[in-house]
């Protein structure tokens, strides 16, 4: 039975959750996380904690089971529990006029939600936070026009059969153009996409270039062999290639081009499932409306390290809406009081008279005057609403 405290109106919820079986998940890093059996091998990709309706959390409540939003209201987070076995979308997210143009748009459409290409599923932006459980990598933000051309320059340098085909993408980058560039990219006729995917696969990488790493030449001959008439294959030569250390983080905001490639994490953004899809994928891909959100400049994703000392460590982000921090015992007061999500990553801990161990996750309503004690040997990740968290965040380290 909860444990109330002596308000009687402040409880803590255990949450069930709901998972994402897209084909890109792993079938084994989110089932040995949370100790489940998996006997059909089936992937796990994600893992939703939070009240949007695609997946919304449950609560026990006078002994049925409910959604999450029936004691929260509607959160303006979706935190995620995310298992990446093979690379995602090459992909983009909406800012908030951008996403209610382009969902009123579709709704006076007469799309269904659920038709696959509906490009806005809600009128929300979505910047969002990866954090790294495992190693993480993925790729992020265009690089600069001149390190493209030099990577470009070097891929075609074996093969004097497809610079004729790449000159006018080059002249885009001479003259700074990435919104070109990206455009004719794209625009490759299906005869070109595959004959790019066959290079890829049949020469090996000139290793004396300079301008090629062999980890980018790694990525792109795995990604040909997986999708054979896609000029996104070359992604890795003008998108950062990264790769997140545990505890380590990004922040994406909205119109940036990124995609995982693989590794294990959580990840936090807007209360938000709109997807803009540019290719790697048999899903719906709309380049037109995706060149219409994308934020055509050079963007270095930052490294957001956590500091291994501090208690409470706050992930700053540009955002309004939502805060990532990590938390590790033995014995403090929860700094939040706003609304938060809690996952346990190690250990296990005492709060309110509830034990919760690793892979459970945990609903702390907003708290006013009440003080919330977490003890025991444990990590987790509490996704935080608002700013009150970056505040504290200085007092609490």
């Amino acid at each position: 039975m909860i444990k109330r405290l002596e308000t009687m109106t402040f409880e803590i919820k255990k949450l069930n959750n709901q998972f994402k079986h897209y084909e890109w998940g792993s079938n084994e890093l989110i089932p040995q996380f949370l100790d489940i059996e998996n006997k059909r091998g089936v992937p796990y990709a994600e893992m939703w904690m939070g009240t949007h309706v695609g997946a919304p959390s449950q609560v026990e409540l006078d002994g049925n089971q409910s959604d999450l939003s029936q004691i929260s209201g509607q959160l303006p987070f979706l935190f995620k529990l995310i298992a990446v076995q093979k690379p995602l979308s090459i992909q983009a997210h909406p800012n908030k006029k951008q996403a209610e143009e382009g969902f009123s748009r579709e709704e006076k459409k007469g799309l269904s939600l659920k038709n696959p290409v509906r490009n806005y599923r809600d009128n929300n932006h979505k910047p969002e936070i990866i954090c790294a459980i495992s190693p993480f990598t993925l790729m992020a933000g265009f690089r600069e026009p001149d390190v493209i051309s030099s990577s470009l320059e070097a891929f075609l340098s074996t093969t004097p059969q497809m610079k004729e085909i790449f000159s006018p993408i080059l002249c885009a980058l001479k003259n700074n153009s990435l919104c070109d560039f990206f455009r004719l990219l794209s625009s490759l006729s299906s005869i070109e996409r595959e004959y790019l995917c066959s290079f890829i696969l049949e020469k090996e990488p000139n290793e004396n270039s300079g301008a090629i790493s062999s980890a980018q030449w790694k990525l792109m001959k795995s990604l040909a062999a997986q999708h054979k008439r896609d000029p996104a294959v070359i992604s890795p030569l003008y998108l950062n290639l990264v790769t997140l250390q545990p505890s380590q983080a990004v922040y994406i905001p909205p119109g940036i081009l990124h995609t995982y490639i693989s590794g294990f994490g959580v990840e936090l953004m807007t209360n938000s499932d709109n997807v803009l899809r540019g290719g790697l994928t048999p899903k719906h891909v709309d380049i037109g409306e995706l060149m219409n959100i994308l934020f055509f400049v050079p963007f270095i994703p930052q490294l957001i390290t956590h500091s291994a000392d501090a208690p409470w460590f706050c992930y700053h982000t540009l955002c309004d809406e939502f805060s990532l921090a990590k938390m590790r015992g033995g014995e403090m007061v929860f700094p939040e009081k706003e609304p938060a999500i809690c996952l346990v990553t190690e250990g296990e801990l005492e709060v309110c008279g509830q034990t919760f161990k690793k892979g459970e996750s945990f609903y702390v309503p907003k708290t006013d005057d009440t003080s919330v004690s977490f003890k025991g040997n444990f990590s987790l990740f509490a996704a935080c609403t608002g700013e009150a968290v970056k505040e504290k965040d200085g007092d609490a380290q």
